[in-house]
């Protein structure tokens, strides 16, 4: 196989090779091992392959560049850029964008070689260019070299290269082509601060920081949404968090909320700006910040409250996420009956509204009910009993028929509120004395698909690995429940059928 990839190679190279050619060459050198291919390419061959890329013709540049993608695979890094800078060059040129996507996932590669990597950072234009791929039309291309710009930054030397030179300006520039840009722009730096204190001193000292959070505190509404969304990745990080909170923008978020209450336009951004503290209260401590940030709460509260859909999926994730962890669980049941009726709320909610609301309500009682093993103290296991009597007058009733419901998504919704409360004993004596639920629980005629097969298998799995479950299940539904998951999700039983004489 190799030699025959090798003879249509050789062809290639002296410009012999029809496009049927090429075709059968794409299929050829998918089959051939990486070392074979290493032990037999030349520098014509490949020079020959970008070479046929300069024609106008769409399907033999995209014969090309599949071949191209599975050969360059096959090299060493630093053998790429030292052989074929010029090539690499003239590809970040090429009108069709899947050649521009070929040559920056190479400059991805040779970047993450240690040998190779100041070779590219010795190469301004090829960086100047790629930098302008992010002002690209296609947003496949703009990803991919952002993608490799963010490689590069892993390195001391490539943040030096990307801040402390002329490219600082290329980057800026390239932000004035439009919105678009240069939120793809902030995208780069937010994913470059990320990674470590020194790389977001670096992108702050850029003053491209700034920038962003100067358009986050501005006036414009729809600038807000989509900039709180960058920012909020930013509070994942420990050092991205200290920042925020060094320089008061997390103050500044607490005060734009405040003011929300006189904007009619406030609608745009709120989701995004409580988004935000919902995700920094799991990363930090729920408590601090729900205390220091009082209107948060109160805010996620009178948006669960409204009638307004949009608003009360927002608060129902946030809740969710909030409520993830004991410390969450322990700050929402200090507001006492609010969240009590609250939860009565969501659970009518996840009965009658519509399908996606829904499901963003089940997932959420799902997040507040869970409780691991080792947090199980009769207080929480009583807290957690009581969340789910609050959620309707028979709330196991409620679920189960929203799991009968010829409707996956909503059937594996319920399931997965099931196995959230399944290692509870609380929860494992309601399912007993509820008639014909254990019965439900073991029946694998009941689900329709995949995805509720392996939900019913989580629930039976959740159930069999809780150290009450056989002594309130007592030994015939425990040997039941046993059996099931020593069968696994998928188990058909056999059914014997006896062969009559005569019979068709």
């Amino acid at each position: 196989m190799a030699e025959a990839v090798v003879e249509l190679l050789e062809r290639a190279a002296r410009r012999e090779a029809p496009l049927e050619e090429l075709r059968a060459l794409r299929l050829a050198v998918q089959a051939v091992p990486p070392a074979a291919l290493r032990a037999r390419l030349s520098d014509d061959h490949l020079g020959a392959l970008f070479a046929l890329l300069s024609v106008n013709d769409r399907e033999q540049v995209s014969a090309c560049v599949s071949i191209l993608e599975r050969l360059l695979q096959a090299l060493d890094p630093l053998y790429v850029i030292q052989n074929l800078r010029e090539e690499l060059q003239k590809g970040l040129f090429h009108p069709d964008d899947s050649v521009k996507i070929l040559t920056i996932s190479q400059v991805g590669r040779i970047v993450e070689d240690s040998d190779a990597v100041t070779e590219i950072l010795n190469s301004p234009e090829l960086l100047r260019q790629i930098i302008n791929c992010i002002g690209g039309e296609k947003i496949a291309v703009a990803k991919e070299a952002i993608k490799s710009l963010s490689r590069i930054a892993q390195t001391q030397d490539g943040l030096e290269a990307l801040f402390v030179s002329s490219l600082l300006s290329d980057l800026k520039n390239v932000m004035a082509t439009n919105d678009i840009v240069r939120y793809r722009v902030y995208e780069l730096i937010v994913e470059i601060s990320s990674v470590s204190a020194d790389s977001l001193n670096y992108c702050a000292n850029s003053g491209l920081i700034s920038e962003l959070i100067g358009e986050l505190t501005g006036d414009d509404v729809l600038v807000r949404a989509t900039c709180i969304e960058m920012v909020t990745s930013l509070a994942h990080t420990p050092h991205g968090r200290q920042y925020l909170a060094q320089q008061g923008i997390i103050d500044k978020i607490s005060n734009i909320i405040v003011g929300a209450e006189s904007d009619p336009f406030s609608g745009f951004y709120l989701p995004g700006f409580v988004k935000f503290f919902g995700n920094l209260a799991v990363v930090d401590s729920p408590q601090q910040i729900c205390e220091r940030y009082p209107v948060f709460m109160e805010k996620v509260f009178e948006m669960a409250e409204s009638h307004d859909p949009t608003m009360i999926g927002v608060a129902v994730d946030t809740l969710g996420i909030l409520g993830s962890n004991v410390e969450g669980k322990q700050v929402l049941q200090k507001t006492r009956s609010r969240f009590q009726n609250l939860l009565n709320r969501i659970g009518h909610q996840a009965k009658n509204a519509p399908t996606e609301l829904r499901l963003r309500c089940l997932d959420a009682i799902s997040s507040l009910l869970y409780l691991p093993p080792e947090q199980q103290t009769e207080d929480l296991l009583r807290m957690t009993e009581s969340w789910f009597t609050s959620l309707s007058s028979q709330p196991l009733e409620l679920f189960r028929s929203i799991s009968t419901q010829p409707f996956p998504d909503l059937h594996c919704g319920a399931l997965r509120v099931f196995t959230a409360i399944a290692n509870q004993p609380w929860a494992q004596k309601l399912m007993l004395d509820t008639p014909g639920f254990v019965e439900y629980v073991v029946d694998r005629s009941v689900e329709p698909d995949k995805a509720s097969k392996d939900a019913k298998y989580e629930l039976v799995k959740a159930l069999v690995n809780s150290k009450t479950i056989a002594e309130i299940f007592g030994n015939q539904y425990y040997l039941r429940l046993r059996a099931y998951l020593r069968e696994g999700p998928y188990y058909v039983k056999a059914v014997s059928t006896t062969a009559v004489e005569g019979a068709e």
